[in-house]
């Protein structure tokens, strides 16, 4: 039995600025709330996260711990990124994200989670109604804080912003495509020799 959960809210953002937050699957996981708390580990990543890219997500869903791992199956830029579990607790488990242009600063962003959940002693846990309740709740609060954040009206911890973003990713090239983590690692460096300097 597939359940759908699915949410839409309209940023007001380029579409490419939308489109290249949410293709990031660990910055969505920063909006979740901490009572989701929900983390997103690349494991593998592909060429711009696309196709093929692969990552775990670790939730915390009202008290129970779940752990799934996901493959990216579609992504078109400024269209549409979509990925589907390949391995974890669920029969199936899939999210897709379609963002559609309403103006040159307005975006529609739709993301539809798609399960069914799984046979055995989790399924029998987790009462099916609240589990739906608890992932469109956590749905529509990531939505609102992406908007925020995009919006530049928001107060969350993000640990980095789309312009500082879009810079690591050009260094990220110089550096033959380096990990973002080596790029961040050298740009610090850089900086500590700057302050040094001018201490």
């Amino acid at each position: 039995m597939m359940t759908t959960v699915s949410k839409t809210i309209d940023i007001k953002e380029k579409t490419l600025n939308v489109f290249t937050y949410f293709a990031r699957p660990e910055h969505i996981s920063d909006q979740f709330e901490e009572r989701v708390g929900m983390t997103v580990v690349p494991m593998d990543v592909k060429a711009g996260m696309g196709v093929g890219t692969t990552f775990r997500v670790i939730g915390d869903f009202d008290g129970k711990r779940l752990e799934w791992d996901c493959e990216t199956t579609e992504f078109i830029p400024e269209k549409k990124v979509a990925a589907k579990m390949i391995k974890g607790p669920f029969k199936k488990w899939g999210i897709t994200v379609d963002f559609q242009e309403l103006g040159e600063k307005e975006t529609r962003v739709t993301m539809t989670v798609t399960y069914d959940m799984p046979f055995g002693p989790l399924g029998a846990i987790m009462d099916k109604a609240k589990f739906a309740k608890v992932a469109e709740k956590g749905m529509e609060t990531a939505l609102y804080r992406v908007r925020g954040l995009l919006e530049g009206n928001g107060s969350i911890p993000v640990y980095i912003t789309l312009d500082a973003y879009r810079k690591l990713l050009a260094e990220k090239e110089k550096m033959n495509n380096a990990p973002v983590s080596t790029v961040l690692t050298k740009i610090l460096e850089k900086y500590s020799q700057v302050e040094e300097v001018k201490n």
